[in-house]
């Protein structure tokens, strides 16, 4: 019998798996199981910037480009993001206790929306709002959104939408595909908390069954929700370890070991390596926070602090921004920075293929001593 794997171990695996090349951005997508988007553009956006980290020659703007040949869709999972078609299956139908605040508001709307979709074929929320009216509600945010453009989310929501494809960042809508039958309840509950597992293992079981609730409560009631979770932690599918009183979960079809190679990586926040808080802090022993929204007075790592990793460490983070054709990236250590040899020519090349990506012409490497 082999020996428990010690969190050095666990901490090799985790990078190793994540970060395995890709051949395509649909290649990286099914490994993953799912790409998290964000809007938020520093010196590019989330998905760009795990993408790039994992399909080589890999240049910012390509998922957008690609998105509609490609058997991908967009839709909500623990958050938002993209995920191969077939997922679908797995998160829908939702049930209709989610129904938004806006369909309650505007009770005839959803039904004339969905008839316009599919006459069009396609539907940008600017020409819908033309045609429907242009009524506001208060939006996620506090502010204010067409109701029309709420309601075609909705509709989204429910499966009963899809999106096409972009146009300079905006959804436009198409009717849905045919999914096929949804699973049975335990099938599906099963199927979801796998895909989190594949995800982001090795994974504490505490932050499993934080994720195992945000992406099961918009589809299951909460009964089958805790008996979908007691059920996995009995899977023989499921392997685990305890260290330090803290009990690690993993895909047992894996072995939980990996090389690391010695090269430099800008993560992006919520690239699957760093995502989970408590397992970034057990394997790199600091808190990492995503600080887009914290006041800049109150900020220790910057606007869209991204996370540098050093073969299977996590040393430090790096401000990016793009001005006038130079990619600047300021870079700040958890400590000191390595003295390891090779450490700064892996990180030059790696802001040389991040300048690459984002077809920045020169690059600039400060601060981090």
């Amino acid at each position: 019998m082999s020996a428990a794997p010690s969190l050095a171990d666990l901490r090799a695996y985790a990078v190793a798996r994540s970060l395995r090349p890709a051949a395509s951005i649909a290649d990286a997508i099914a490994a993953l199981g799912f790409l998290q988007l964000d809007p938020i553009r520093a010196p590019a956006r989330a998905a760009d910037l795990i993408l790039r980290a994992r399909v080589p020659a890999y240049r910012v703007g390509d998922l957008d480009r690609d998105y509609p040949a490609l058997p991908l869709a967009e839709d909500y999972f623990h958050v938002y993001g993209v995920v191969p078609e077939p997922t679908l299956r797995l998160l829908h139908p939702r049930p209709a206790r989610w129904r938004r605040h806006v369909e309650r508001e505007h009770p005839r709307l959803a039904g004339r929306l969905l008839a316009h979709v599919h006459e069009t074929g396609e539907a940008h929320p600017r020409d819908v709002a033309a045609r429907f009216g242009r009524g506001s509600v208060v939006n996620g945010w506090g502010g204010q959104s067409s109701a029309t453009t709420r309601v075609l989310e909705a509709l989204h929501h429910r499966g009963q939408l899809r999106v096409a494809r972009r146009v300079n960042g905006i959804k436009v809508y198409a009717p849905a595909r045919a999914s096929g039958e949804p699973l049975p309840a335990p099938a599906r509950a099963r199927a979801m908390l796998m895909l989190l597992l594949g995800l982001y293992a090795p994974l504490p079981e505490a932050s499993l069954r934080e994720l195992a609730r945000m992406v099961t409560e918009t589809s299951l009631p909460p009964l089958a929700r805790a008996r979908a979770f007691a059920a996995l932690l009995r899977d023989d599918a499921v392997a685990s370890t305890v260290i330090d009183g803290v009990r690690w979960l993993w895909p047992a079809n894996e072995t939980p070991a990996g090389d690391a190679p010695a090269r430099a990586l800008l993560l992006a926040p919520f690239d699957p390596v760093v995502w989970d808080r408590r397992r970034f802090a057990a394997f790199w022993g600091w808190d990492y926070r995503f600080e887009a929204y914290t006041p800049p007075a109150k900020r220790c790592f910057g606007y869209y602090a991204l996370p540098l990793l050093w073969r299977d460490r996590v040393v430090g983070w790096a401000n990016a921004s793009l001005r006038a054709g130079t990619l600047a990236v300021e870079v700040g250590y958890a400590g000191t920075a390595p003295r390891e040899r090779g450490f700064t020519r892996a990180l030059a090349a790696d802001v040389a293929r991040l300048g690459e990506a984002l077809d920045a012409p020169r690059v600039e490497i400060r601060g981090g001593t």
